[in-house]
């Protein structure tokens, strides 16, 4: 399974789905924002490594932390040497190691964008109920839909109370997970861990494991998502 995790504007907290998604699925995270990298990382090669041929896939996931990641660097250097049409090969390189890939997406509409959706099966498209982020998850959708990524769940995150998950569900055309916004979510990111480490009964870990519950289930039923 090679699951997208998208969602147009930066800031709604992507990349905290992705991490967590990652390790309810026992999933490698492979962190795609060759720009603007987010997730932890540690001194060794990097995706940008691997993207210059400087390195192999599989030697740079750093396996026995909390989740298995493929990290990407975080230099401007590395950023220009890499191809970035090599990374489809890459995420199917992982895909066939693993079995379980969540490729953190970046932000955004560019070509950056398209290529990490390229090799998914499927995605999960991330929002938060503010108006502007919805308006970039629209499109967001659409760039999905011309790359056959079909959408296996949307996630309303910091949703806050009484979260439209009705409008949601009918507007994206698929079911919605809300992630509420917890101190237990903000110190497990401060402390580079998913939220079911330090706090496995909370709302945002009992959302996390709903959520990675409703994507196998998705996955398996139909081969990738809900239709395009």
């Amino acid at each position: 399974m090679i699951l997208g995790v998208t969602g147009g504007k930066g800031g709604v907290g992507k990349t905290t789905v992705a991490y967590n998604l990652g390790a309810e699925l026992d999933a490698v995270v492979v962190d795609a924002d060759l720009g603007m990298a987010d997730l932890p990382t540690a001194r060794g090669p990097d995706l940008h490594d691997v993207l210059a041929g400087r390195a192999d896939p599989l030697e740079v996931i750093r396996e026995g932390g909390p989740v298995d990641l493929l990290p990407c660097g975080r230099s401007l250097a590395g950023a220009r040497a890499a191809d970035p049409t090599a990374l489809v090969e890459v995420i199917e390189a992982v895909a066939a190691a693993y079995d379980r890939v969540v490729v953190d997406c970046p932000a955004g509409m560019g070509g950056d964008v398209g290529l990490a959706l390229l090799p998914t099966e499927a995605c999960v498209l991330v929002t938060t109920p503010r108006p502007a982020a919805l308006s970039d998850a629209v499109r967001a959708r659409a760039l999905a839909r011309e790359l056959d990524a079909g959408l296996a769940r949307v996630v309303c995150n910091r949703a806050g109370e009484n979260p439209p998950t009705e409008r949601l569900a009918t507007r994206f055309g698929a079911p919605v997970t809300t992630v509420p916004e917890s101190r237990s979510l903000a110190v497990a990111q401060d402390d580079g861990v998913p939220v079911a480490a330090t706090a496995p009964d909370g709302p945002a870990a009992t959302a996390f494991a709903s959520l990675a519950e409703a994507v196998r289930r998705t996955v398996a039923a139909d081969g990738g998502s809900q239709p395009s």
